[in-house]
């Protein structure tokens, strides 16, 4: 690994670090002000970034420091900053764009499975480039679906408003419909860009360079490399 990279990763690294140290700050100060439940809340999220660690650790899984940082800001941005601080109600668009976001990092979870299984001799899986976006592409989608199915639940089963009922809409449908709408959006690009990606050999924009460190920090997955 040359300098660029090993400082790009130092940066990354310590950026997902900050982001832990606020949230256990806000740990600290919610129980110090007796607020338990916003500072439980706060600890299972702190719980919820060191997935990618723990992942790393057990299943000796390379997960590249961009990814990392990327699903660490998001449950940060999405829990702390949206359901803590409250910016899903202070900010009309912060839903929208955390849906978006969500689209884009689905979109490359299933981007990357597919990837594995179509790569490994062991497994006689050849599919075609474009076959691979589809995948990819309804599989962000179809997560995306199930989050809005676990909104409703919530907001039925236990007067929740994970839903976010607009003033023209109290049912929040018109919240739905636009939050499926972005996540297949985001779904979108990312499938374009990992199509282009299998079909074209040195183009370099993040996805495909996330993807090649993936694959060069996993090669037990991969019996076969990339040319």
């Amino acid at each position: 690994m040359g300098l660029v990279p090993r400082l790009r990763s130092s940066i990354h690294r310590r950026l997902s670090l900050g982001l832990q140290a606020v949230l256990l700050a806000g740990v600290v100060a919610a129980v110090w002000n007796g607020q338990w439940a916003p500072a439980a809340f706060t600890f299972l999220i702190v719980l919820l970034t060191m997935a990618p660690l723990l992942l790393k650790g057990r299943l000796r899984v390379f997960i590249p420091p961009e990814v990392e940082l990327a699903a660490i800001a998001f449950v940060f941005a999405a829990l702390f900053l949206g359901e803590v601080r409250s910016y899903y109600t202070r900010f009309w668009w912060w839903d929208i764009a955390l849906h978006t976001s969500s689209g884009f990092l689905l979109g490359i979870f299933g981007f990357l499975l597919v990837h594995i299984l179509n790569e490994k001799e062991e497994i006689e899986l050849h599919m075609k480039p474009l076959f691979v976006a589809v995948f990819a592409f309804f599989f962000s989608v179809g997560a995306g679906a199930l989050w809005e199915i676990f909104e409703f639940g919530m907001d039925e089963l236990f007067g929740m408003e994970m839903q976010k009922p607009m003033r023209r809409d109290p049912s929040g449908l018109t919240d739905t419909m636009w939050d499926l709408i972005v996540d297949t959006a985001g779904a979108l690009v990312i499938s374009v860009m990992g199509y282009f990606y299998l079909r074209v050999a040195g183009n370099k924009s993040f996805l495909e360079r996330w993807i090649d460190a993936f694959i060069q920090g996993n090669p037990r997955f991969f019996g076969k490399g990339r040319p």
